[in-house]
């Protein structure tokens, strides 16, 4: 008899755990739980087993519909975790008294995996979290976004209606709380209808754009475990493709919500800046904390779910107001700024702005790197034949810098421009773009005795992962044809000796403290 119920579930669950039971065998028993799933830990194998539930946003009550969840869970997963999700197996037997691939009637189905430390994903607040981890779950992430199958323009997916269904949805889980919660989660409902609504034309944009793929669907910190070493992604959404086919940016949502969650802000923006630098998503930074606040709510409505479960763990109520309390964060609005770079190559710009996007909470645009993304080429591709610091390729290079800035500002975020602005020209445009979004506008100048530069450009020539192709012909002429900052340039700019470390206290202290227009300057 199929199983149909929760009790029937926990009954086949308790039969699993006994090693009496189970001929398969497998030590050191173990079950992990979540609001849709039940997880055995057998020796070193894994099967997932899904809850007989009707949440409205999944239906796993038929046992046809636990298959099909489980096929889809094994072809997803495969793509970021192949190392972990082998098959599908059938639950055979009794409830009582069960069979993991064994003969007679299907009772169940469950997803069969490789073992992993169950304590090694990155949740637990024992896993060390560093910058070097972010990068490669950067990586992972971006790579995954960008091969990542796009949604048809004439689908569904990704519009407006669309994107604000599931939200809507987390507003119904969540509406029999008791007060004052209640009114928190109106007041963000009102924010989530009222912003919604101001976005529509960006989510035609993302649409258009070929942004909304087959994402992962549940891309947060506990479901990224560290196997050899390395991040590794597992348990996408496999129940409701509407969940799945969403923005790169709601994906990339769920990770960054869930580090601010954890007061690990400044990593949350490392890894942003780290996972744009790779794709070049910079449009992605105008529904990104939109996007948070949905994964917020996420988790809030999940942690309802689980209160209303006789099976609850302690803590859930307070997990609760953690994320209503994040999410209502979230929304607060938030003044960008913009800092641009001036020197020439080999002056020290990137060695100096490399930490700001963690420190000052923003993100770093690279001229070098934006150059050869319009040149179509990949970062570490020499692109000196191709033109890269033509007249026409550098104006091109500096209007996609200005584009990308307008955005990252005006969501609120701080735009650090690398380029050596060596034009006035060019300063005076960021300057007006700065004036125009009413926030703070810093030049971070740098500098080097003539030598230094040239021994700078000789060596970074040799270095692996240099994105810069500056040569010493390219040094010349940026010596020749400089234009020197104004004396007004030199009250908005900060000076950068030789080695010289950046003063990133005073320079926040400085963008904090900048004048609002309705203030006296």
């Amino acid at each position: 008899m199929p199983i149909e119920t929760l009790e029937q579930h926990e009954r086949l669950v308790q039969a699993l755990m006994d090693e009496r039971r189970w001929p398969q065998g497998g030590g050191d028993r173990r079950r992990i739980d979540t609001h849709i799933s039940t997880v055995l830990l057998a020796g070193d194998v894994a099967y997932k087993i899904k809850k007989p539930l009707d949440l409205g946003f999944l239906d796993f009550l038929s046992l046809a519909s636990r298959r099909h969840a489980c096929d889809e869970e094994l072809r997803l997963n495969r793509r970021l975790a192949p190392q972990i999700y082998r098959h599908v197996c059938a639950i055979t037997g009794e409830i009582d008294s069960p069979q993991i691939d064994g003969h007679g009637a299907v009772i169940d189905w469950a997803v069969c995996m490789r073992r992993f430390d169950a304590d090694a994903v990155l949740s637990n607040p024992r896993c060390v979290i560093d910058a070097n981890l972010v990068d490669q779950l950067a990586d992972t992430v971006a790579t995954f976004h960008e091969t990542a199958p796009s949604s048809p323009i004439e689908s569904a997916y990704g519009n407006a209606d669309g994107v604000l269904e599931p939200m809507r949805a987390n507003f119904t889980q969540l509406g029999d709380l008791p007060q004052p919660d209640a009114q928190r989660v109106e007041r963000l409902r009102d924010w989530t209808e009222r912003v919604g609504a101001t976005l529509h034309d960006r989510f035609a944009a993302r649409k258009r754009d070929a942004r909304i793929r087959e994402c992962h669907g549940d891309l947060h910190l506990g479901n990224v475990a560290l196997i050899d070493g390395r991040p590794v992604v597992f348990d996408a959404i496999e129940f409701n493709p509407c969940l799945r086919w969403i923005d790169t940016a709601n994906d990339v949502a769920f990770l960054t919500m869930d580090m601010h969650q954890r007061g690990m802000a400044d990593l949350a923006y490392r890894f942003i800046d780290r996972y744009l630098f790779r794709t070049g998503d910079y449009a992605s930074l105008g529904v990104l904390r939109f996007y948070e606040v949905y994964r917020a709510l996420v988790r809030a409505k999940i942690a309802a779910i689980r209160l209303r479960q006789v099976d609850a763990a302690d803590g859930v109520a307070t997990e609760l107001q953690q994320y209503l309390s994040l999410a209502g964060q979230l929304t607060q609005p938030r003044r960008g700024a913009l800092l641009i770079t001036h020197g020439p190559s080999g002056s020290g710009k990137s060695f100096v702005t490399r930490e700001l996007p963690e420190r000052l909470h923003g993100v770093r645009l690279r001229s070098d790197v934006e150059r050869k993304r319009l040149l179509g080429i990949s970062p570490g591709t020499d692109a000196t034949a191709q033109g890269a610091y033509a007249s026409t390729m550098t104006e091109k290079t500096y209007a996609a810098l200005a584009e990308h800035a307008a955005v990252a500002v005006s969501a609120g975020y701080v735009a650090v421009v690398d380029a050596t602005f060596l034009q006035q020209r060019q300063r005076d445009a960021f300057a007006d773009l700065a004036t125009r979004l009413q926030v703070p506008f810093v030049i971070i100048d740098c500098s080097a005795p003539i030598d230094t530069l040239r021994r700078r450009i000789a060596a970074r020539q040799h270095q692996r992962n240099n994105v810069s192709d500056a040569d010493h012909a390219v040094l010349e002429r940026q010596l020749r044809t400089a234009d020197p900052l104004s004396t007004a340039e030199r009250r908005s700019s900060v000076h950068v000796a030789p080695d010289q470390e950046l003063d990133v206290g005073a320079l926040r202290d400085r963008i904090t403290r900048w004048p609002r227009v309705d203030e006296e300057p």
